[in-house]
């Protein structure tokens, strides 16, 4: 009782704390709000579909969004840099701006102290801007409320200037102008998403290994034997799951258990990649006369990573190893042996046999084969 008590105590005060005390220099979420009233004593961060600003960001704003907006009442105290489908400026920024995206509004009671900096589609300058403005767009319009202390530079195929606009310092068109506004995301190499997917692809083969070889070996060994038949339902699977996981969906009480089987769905999805590739694995080595699981593994996951890269064709194959592998499920496994046969059909020395056919392995257990001897004679 006593610690219940103290916890009620805990979340009350943090409850009653004031915005202040509550600021974050890292916000992701489906709408991020700045309140009005609202205080953020630090620089912030803002990832998601909305970022807002109606309080006050004492500090520089980074925004990666698809709307970004500083309200009437909003106030950031620092530098503004957006990426976004929508940037609007309605209030202060006492610093910078720097904004990419599609369109770009500053409104008539905006306010930018420092510099402007910009790339979109549609660009609309109505408010005050303190420094200088360099602007790429499709479009740019400056309205007859705007006002530019310093210079304006752009690119842009329209130009609109009202008669009324006030710009303090020169005016020219710069069609060079390439590398305005923020810096953009990275873009990530092709290469680094294959070695980063083949690495976690490894890692889970060598857990299914480990934990499941029995079963591993299985799938393995039904892919090989009827690779058509094992595709076809993989093939049926994936159409067929779907369905029933939106037939759960349409009823409330469903919706849960969707959700669970949706991410399941995807799991397996995934599990079914990883032994389709190694089945590959399994059978490029007996084709070399050769079994070892682990270098199956390996070289399966790296053929599928090399061969997925040539284009049209990667994806198809990529897509065949997945159903592969998702429908090669072995409902009797213990008929099932390892190492497999190789490509020729004989089987492995030591394996089946010891090589005068006195055992015999099934399932792992060795048990004596009685066709060698003979019966003692009843006296």
């Amino acid at each position: 009782m006593r610690a219940k008590a103290t916890l009620l105590v805990v979340f009350l005060l943090v409850a009653t704390l004031p915005a202040t005390a509550a600021a974050e220099q890292t916000r992701t979420a489906g709408t991020v709000v700045i309140a009005e009233g609202e205080t953020v004593n630090d620089d912030l961060t803002a990832t998601a579909g909305s970022v807002v600003v109606r309080g006050t960001v004492n500090g520089d704003l980074t925004a990666l969004a698809g709307n970004v907006l500083v309200a009437r009442t909003g106030t950031v105290s620092g530098d503004v840099s957006a990426i976004a489908g929508n940037v609007r400026i309605e209030g202060t920024v006492t610093g910078n701006v720097e904004s990419g995206g599609g369109n770009f509004v500053l409104a008539q009671t905006g306010t930018v102290g420092g510099s402007l900096e910009g790339a979109a589609g549609y660009s609309q300058l109505a408010g005050t801007v303190g420094g200088d403005v360099q602007v790429a767009s499709d479009t740019l319009a400056v309205t007859e409320t705007a006002t530019i202390d310093g210079n304006l530079v752009y690119d842009a195929e329209t130009f609109e200037r009202a008669p009324g606009a006030t710009i303090g310092g020169t005016v020219r068109q710069d069609e060079s102008m390439a590398d305005v506004g923020p810096t953009p995301v990275p873009q990530i190499p092709n290469w680094v998403g294959t070695l980063y997917g083949f690495f976690v692809n490894l890692l889970l083969g060598v857990i299914l290994l480990a934990v499941f070889p029995s079963f591993s070996e299985g799938v393995a060994e039904r892919a090989r034997g009827n690779p058509l038949f094992s595709a076809g339902v993989g093939l049926l699977l994936f159409i067929l799951v779907p369905i029933v996981l939106v037939l759960f969906a349409i009823t409330i009480i469903g919706i849960p258990i969707s959700l669970l089987g949706a991410l399941l769905f995807a799991v397996l999805l995934w599990v079914g990649t990883v032994y389709g590739s190694f089945s590959v694995g399994v059978w490029l080595l007996a084709l070399a006369d050769s079994a070892n699981r682990w270098l199956a593994l390996l070289v399966g996951l790296l053929v599928v990573a090399v061969v997925t890269q040539i284009p049209i064709l990667g994806g198809l194959i990529q897509f065949l190893v997945l159903l592969l592998g998702f429908g090669a499920r072995d409902r009797n496994p213990s008929t099932l042996s390892w190492p497999p046969k190789r490509a020729g059909g004989r089987g492995n020395r030591g394996v089946g046999d010891d090589g005068h056919g006195r055992r015999r392995r099934i399932d792992h257990r060795v048990i004596p084969d009685c066709s060698h001897h003979h019966r003692t004679p009843t006296r």
